[in-house]
């Protein structure tokens, strides 16, 4: 049977998905998008990013929280999108030496500033609408961190949201550092944070830079894993948004970030 270029061009997650677990499995790029036509819709993208997370043998403790860019909120519904953490992937901040992590060769990585919640109790599985004053008494623990946004799809930012959101959110790792111990006294504006890579400064920033505030990312986030039927659980991390931007990095980068008197993350890329 011979299959038309027609038939060929559908969107089809339970393909699209096992192509990029196997790709991140064996730690190398994939040429393109999986099958050559990308989720149209946030929906979509969600779609392949689940049946991800069934086929990934890990544990999955957290979720990351990005933005949806100014310029595809209209047409796609969305400001944020989230993607998935596993326990493998989560290390603590090391005080000896720099903790490393992967760059996939012709594949994407970066590092981003995070601020961190941890959850301090179950979400109700029903609730799809959250404020952010209703989130705040979600938040267990406040710490700063690192993430380490990563795909085997070199392009998978400049496709945009859809495709970020079908290949685990463009995450491949997270760093915890220390805990913020006094953030509800604290303004946003007084949890600093500046970013270095390889010696030189490429950004600088507070907790403020999150729209709306990171408990405004965990808002989102409540609602939106609770539509999927993955509610948000105690002792889950919630990454809440890129404070500093999107730092790309290649094997032998160094990063420092500083969090002023919050304590600093020192990680370097490896090989895959």
């Amino acid at each position: 049977m011979t299959v038309s270029k027609a038939d060929s061009e559908i969107f089809t997650p339970t393909a699209i998905a096992p192509q990029f677990v196997q790709a991140r499995q064996q730690g190398v790029s994939v040429p393109g998008y999986p099958g050559g036509v990308i989720p149209s819709s946030m929906a979509d993208g969600y779609a392949v990013q689940d049946i991800a997370i069934d086929l990934w043998p890990d544990e999955l403790v957290g979720w990351k929280v990005g933005l949806v860019p100014p310029q595809h909120r209209e047409r796609l519904g969305a400001e944020r999108l989230a993607g998935c953490i596993f326990k493998s992937k989560v290390q603590q901040a090391s005080a000896d030496a720099p903790n490393t992590f992967r760059a996939i060769e012709g594949g994407f990585c970066a590092v981003e500033a995070e601020f961190i919640i941890r959850l301090g109790k179950d979400a109700p599985a029903n609730k799809t609408d959250w404020t952010v004053e209703e989130a705040a008494d979600y938040v267990g623990e406040l710490l700063v961190g690192v993430e380490i946004a990563g795909s085997p799809l070199k392009t998978i930012n400049a496709l945009g949201p859809t495709v970020v959101a079908s290949d685990f959110g463009n995450n491949d790792g997270q760093i915890i550092g220390q805990a913020i111990s006094n953030w509800r006294d604290l303004a946003w504006e007084d949890m600093p944070v500046e970013t270095f890579i390889n010696g030189k400064s490429v950004g600088t920033a507070t907790a403020a830079a999150i729209p709306g505030s990171p408990i405004a990312a965990l808002a989102f986030l409540l609602g939106a894993v609770a539509a999927r039927g993955k509610p948000l659980k105690k002792g889950q991390i919630v990454t809440t948004g890129a404070t500093t931007g999107i730092h790309d990095v290649v094997a032998g980068d160094v990063a420092h970030i500083s969090f002023g008197p919050f304590g600093t993350v020192d990680c370097v890329a490896v090989p895959a």
